[in-house]
């Protein structure tokens, strides 16, 4: 039995498009998961490894000085896909997805060229994230006729990195007392 619709209206548009958006958001923080946990692994094994800089770390030494830069790069990435991922956790409608996602998505970049080289994999995946949250976010803007402000966006998403890289440099800074994080960066 067939049933006369009008493809056109906008009824069949927003219920083909929000019945879309739920799987695809939660391929999207299934992904994100996955990478958080790759970091997670990553910055364990590091930390464990630089256990010793704790009492024996030598500023002239360039591998300590690597060990202890990869290590703050680990715990930055994490941390701020950590938020990313609670940002994510706490959409609860169609309407949500406009106001939380886009401040997001510069975030995940900013990561992403972060771990470009170092974990070239999570930074392919990421860049397949953020793809996959930015078509979210239009086809969510579709359907609640959202307008969006790229600059605002922008503006949270540099708030958030810059507290995150102070949390994370007062974290790295309580693991290593006895390194002088200060005085290594000016110089």
């Amino acid at each position: 039995m067939l049933v006369k619709c009008n493809i056109e209206s906008s009824d069949d548009f927003n219920i083909s498009h929000s019945v879309t958006l739920v799987p695809r958001l939660e391929y999207s923080v299934n992904l994100l998961s996955e990478i958080i946990d790759t970091l997670s692994e990553k910055k364990s094994e590091l930390k464990e490894s630089n256990k010793d800089l704790v009492s024996y770390f030598d500023e002239q030494e360039p591998t300590h000085l690597q060990s202890l830069e990869l290590e703050k790069t680990y715990w930055y990435c994490h941390e701020v896909l950590s938020v990313v991922k609670k940002r994510t956790s706490g959409i609860n409608g169609v309407t949500s997805l406009p106001e939380v996602l886009p401040s997001t998505i510069p975030m995940i970049r900013t990561i992403s060229a972060k771990l470009f080289e170092i974990m070239p994999n999570s930074s392919q995946k990421l860049s397949e994230l953020s793809v996959h949250l930015g078509s979210i976010v239009l086809d969510s803007a579709a359907l609640t006729k959202a307008r969006f402000d790229f600059s605002q966006s922008n503006e949270e998403s540099a708030r958030i990195l810059d507290e995150v890289k102070l949390m994370v440099d007062s974290k790295i800074s309580k693991s290593y007392p006895n390194v002088d994080f200060f005085k290594l960066c000016n110089t």
